[in-house]
């Protein structure tokens, strides 16, 4: 059976911020914030990966669970599979410069039948004992896009991880398999071969990025079964006025259209005394086939917002404005 009905919540909440992403979070904060969750929903859903901090995110949920007492079982955690540990030999680790504190690894790449196995287990032993339930390949546009091989063959290593992660699920070992992506256009492609339980939407649909033919693909997979996952719904942070827009900085000049769109929906929500973080996620649950949002946040008092954006319902003379500004 395709599709993920045992997810009803409609907020999936990411967990980047505790592999450090950006900045070193203190393990309390990190409990806190895990604490949240279960004060949100009695069986919340969280996403991680093997690249968060090179495994630091996963080794923190299954500390964390074990502080709070969490039972195998009270929460469904979703890992992205495709990164595993190595040790780090340099002043900083080399798989995303920049971008993750205080790491004690680095990481490297592992994608092929052999490779996505590798990534499962050590996402287990990390988790200390709390079981996995939906896997997927992270980010397999970047694998696509990488050098050094040709692009059939680095589709290949992907079908083969699916091969191993779809053996899994068959075994009973795992309960769904899934994509997610930054470029639709990939889950699109591989969908026509692997017939996924969900998917997984990292920049696109947003009030800024809707194009039709993702919306009908999105429709499509729904009518299929398949569960779809928004997961980028502020671009970056650039829609709620940050200077990030899709993991890149945001252009004044290239990046006007997109500047003048977002200018004219802040106002309409200043207008209407609308959050537009919440008519972001409201917007994405609105669009057919979306049935869930994955928010992060590195602040516990957050995870109570984000859980809450879920429920929150803009008038409709206010959506009926948004359509003449898009």
């Amino acid at each position: 059976m395709r599709g993920m009905t045992e997810l009803t919540a409609p907020i999936i909440f990411g967990t980047s911020c505790l592999g450090n992403l950006y900045r070193a979070i203190p393990m309390e904060t990190k409990t806190a914030i895990a604490a949240e969750w279960f004060k949100a929903y009695p069986k919340p859903v969280i996403d991680s990966a093997g690249k968060y901090g090179a495994g630091l995110s996963l080794e923190c949920i299954g500390k964390a669970l074990r502080a709070l007492g969490k039972k195998l079982g009270d929460i469904t955690i979703s890992v992205k599979l495709g990164w595993r540990r190595k040790p780090l030999t340099t002043p900083e680790p080399t798989f995303e410069p920049g971008a993750w504190a205080d790491l004690d690894w680095d990481a490297q790449q592992d994608i092929s039948y052999d490779g996505i196995l590798r990534c499962y287990e050590e996402a287990k032993e990390l988790l200390g004992g709390y079981p996995i339930d939906l896997v997927s390949v992270h980010d397999p546009d970047e694998y696509l896009a990488g050098v050094g091989r040709p692009v059939s063959g680095r589709r290949a290593d992907i079908l083969g991880a699916y091969e191993a992660l779809f053996e899994l699920k068959a075994k009973g070992e795992v309960k769904g398999v899934g994509v997610g992506s930054k470029d639709w256009t990939v889950i699109r492609d591989l969908a026509a071969d692997v017939p996924f339980d969900w998917t997984m939407f990292a920049c696109a649909p947003t009030i800024l990025r809707h194009p039709p033919e993702l919306l009908a693909f999105i429709a499509d997979l729904a009518a299929k079964g398949v569960t779809v996952i928004d997961s980028a719904v502020f671009n970056g942070g650039f829609l709620t006025g940050g200077d990030l827009l899709d993991y890149r900085p945001a252009d004044p000049v290239s990046d006007a259209r997109l500047f003048a769109v977002r200018d004219a929906y802040l106002k309409l929500c200043a207008k209407y005394a609308l959050d537009p973080a919440a008519v972001a996620v409201e917007y994405a649950l609105r669009l057919p086939g979306v049935k869930h949002v994955a928010l992060n946040t590195s602040k516990p008092e957050r995870v109570a917002v984000n859980a809450a954006y879920g429920a929150h319902r803009a008038p409709e003379t206010f959506w009926n404005e948004l359509k003449e500004i898009l």
